[in-house]
C-alpha cells in the first residue's frame, strides 16, 4: 500500500479524495467487525463495542470526546503557525499510573457525541485554517473515527490526518488506517516489559509498540513537511523520559535507528511530572532530574538520531 499512499499525497485533491473515500468505503465492514468482537487494540477484550458493551477501557462504541479546538502547543510543524485541529478523545486503551492526561484518560471526561457531529467538528476546524486534524489517543475509539472521517472527507475534509497515540497499537488496525492516515505521531514509552506491565498494565507492550512503529514508517517513512516546515506526512516518535529511567530510553533509540532509519523525526521529552497513581510511587513520585535528562540526552546522541526536538529542562 505503500505506493498507493504516496500517490494520494502527489495526486490532486479531488482523485486522492475520491480514492481515499473508495479505500474506506472498502474497509468500514473489516473495521466494524474488529469492534463487534472487539479487536481494536492489543487487549482484545472481545467485547461488542458495536452494542456499546464496554471492554477494558470503558468507552462505548463512540465517539467520545473532551474538546475540539486549535492546538499550538503540539511540536512544530504539527501546530504549524495556524495551530493543529487537536481532538481529545476520552478513555484509552492503556493504564498508566503516571498518565499526564489523567481526567481525560482516566477519569473519561468527556460527552458522548455523533460521528456526524464530530465530522462537523472536523471540517469547522478546517475553517478555522487548522493544519491538520490530530486524533488524540484514538486507539480505542478507531472504528467511530473511521466512520466519522469517512464522513468528513465526503463533506469536503482535506487536511492531513494524524494519528496521536500511545503507541499500544494493533497491527489489524493500523493497515486499515494505510492510505488514510497521513502522519503518526506515536509514544514510544518504553524500551523494557517489566515496566511496561508494571506502570502501564501492559505486558507486552514493547512487542506491540515495535510492530506497530514499523508499520506506521512502513506506510508514510520519514517526516515530510513543506517549505514553511508544516507537516504532510511521514512518521514522529514521542519519548517521554522518566525517572529511573523507566522509560529505557536507550532500548527505545537504539531500536528506531536500527530497525526504523536513523532519519526518524524523535521528540525528546522533559515534561514529565507525577499524576495520578504516581504520585504513590517511590520513584515516579518526583519530577525527572536534569542529569537523568542529559543521559536520555546523550543516549539519542550515540543512536545516531539528530532529527526531532529536545524539549528544554
Amino acid at each position: 500500500m505503500q505506493d498507493l499512499h504516496t500517490s494520494l499525497l502527489n495526486e490532486s485533491p479531488e482523485t486522492a479524495s475520491t480514492d481515499r473515500l473508495s479505500l474506506m468505503e472498502s474497509r468500514l465492514p473489516a473495521m466494524m467487525e474488529l469492534a463487534s468482537n472487539c479487536r481494536l487494540c492489543p487487549r482484545k477484550c472481545g467485547v461488542d463495542r458495536t452494542a456499546d458493551e464496554l471492554g477494558t477501557c470503558v468507552i462505548p462504541f463512540g465517539p467520545v470526546y473532551s474538546s475540539a479546538n486549535l492546538h499550538f502547543g503540539e511540536e512544530p510543524p504539527i501546530s504549524g503557525f495556524r495551530g493543529s485541529g487537536t481532538i481529545f478523545l476520552t478513555g484509552c486503551n492503556l493504564m498508566c499510573d503516571f498518565c499526564q492526561n489523567f481526567p481525560i484518560s482516566h477519569l473519561r471526561h468527556g460527552n458522548p457525541t455523533t460521528t456526524t457531529e464530530l465530522a462537523r467538528q472536523m471540517l469547522e476546524l478546517q475553517e478555522y485554517g487548522a493544519h491538520n486534524i490530530n486524533l488524540v489517543t484514538p486507539t480505542h475509539q478507531a472504528a467511530a473515527l473511521y466512520e466519522t472521517l469517512l464522513i468528513a472527507f465526503k463533506r469536503g475534509l482535506n487536511i492531513p490526518v494524524v494519528y496521536n497515540c500511545g503507541g499500544y497499537e494493533s497491527l489489524e488496525v493500523l493497515q486499515l488506517w494505510d492510505g488514510i492516515v497521513d502522519i503518526y505521531m506515536p509514544d514510544a514509552k518504553y524500551g523494557r516489559d517489566e515496566p511496561a506491565s508494571r506502570l502501564s498494565n501492559a505486558p507486552d507492550y514493547v512487542h506491540h509498540n515495535r510492530m506497530a512503529l514499523k508499520e506506521m514508517h512502513r506506510q508514510v517513512g520519514v517526516l515530510q513537511t513543506d517549505d514553511r516546515g508544516v507537516a504532510l506526512s511521514g512518521l514522529l516518535i514521542r519519548h517521554l523520559v522518566l525517572p529511573g529511567d523507566y522509560s529505557g530510553s536507550e532500548e527505545v533509540f537504539r531500536f528506531i535507528a536500527d530497525e526504523l532509519s536513523p532519519d526518524t523525526y524523535i521528540s525528546l521529552m522533559s515534561q514529565y511530572f507525577p499524576a495520578w497513581r504516581a504520585l504513590e510511587h517511590p520513584v515516579l513520585s518526583r519530577k525527572v532530574s536534569r542529569d537523568e535528562y542529559r543521559r536520555a540526552m546523550e543516549a539519542l546522541e550515540r543512536c545516531g538520531l539528530s532529527n526531532g526536538w529536545i524539549q528544554p529542562f
